[in-house]
């Protein structure tokens, strides 16, 4: 992945916001390289990330796949069978083809990162500015880190191309170690 951004999508008011959201869920948008990662990977993590057979109590948090064309469709499909199978239970994601994603406000993007106070000084360092800031790879890759954790052996290969000083780095080794 190289980038994501947080938003709204899946429904049908025009121009939802957090405050008024309409049919809209809440999802990410995922930018990727399918050389390197591929689409059913990435379901792959989805599913495993949460439990897809619960029935969400509202459109906000549903559980929902929105796919680029018939190839990503059916991908999600196959995989949403694979999980249900694995499971023994019925997978209740939602899956449709993607209309339109609109990107949440500022505050909801990187939120991982923005509760970090060092990671996210040295990031507004480099991205000033919020839509910088949003669109960085490696801001999505810090927000991560400080969200989850993330595995040892990627920051190992990655942690001198996010441009840390010698104190964020050692900061987020800090926070790999700790979890």
């Amino acid at each position: 992945m190289y980038r994501t951004r947080a938003g709204y999508a899946g429904g049908a008011k025009a121009n939802p916001t957090y405050r008024s959201m309409g049919d809209h869920t809440e999802c990410i948008q995922v930018d990727f390289d399918p050389a390197i990662v591929s689409f059913t990977e990435l379901l792959d993590e989805f599913f495993a990330m949460h439990n897809a057979t619960r029935l969400a109590h509202s459109d906000q948090y549903a559980s929902l796949i929105l796919h680029i064309g018939e190839d990503q469709g059916e991908a999600a499909a196959e995989s949403a069978g694979r999980y249900g199978a694995l499971l023994g239970a019925p997978v209740m994601t939602q899956i449709r083809p993607l209309d339109r994603f609109y990107v949440a406000e500022d505050c909801h993007q990187k939120y991982g990162l923005r509760n970090d106070r060092t990671l996210l000084a040295e990031m507004q360092d480099y991205y000033p500015d919020e839509a910088r800031l949003r669109e960085s790879t490696a801001a999505m890759r810090l927000n991560g880190f400080a969200y989850n954790g993330g595995r040892a052996s990627l920051l190992a290969s990655e942690i001198e191309s996010y441009g840390l000083s010698e104190a964020g780095e050692l900061h987020l080794r800090g926070i790999v170690g700790r979890r």
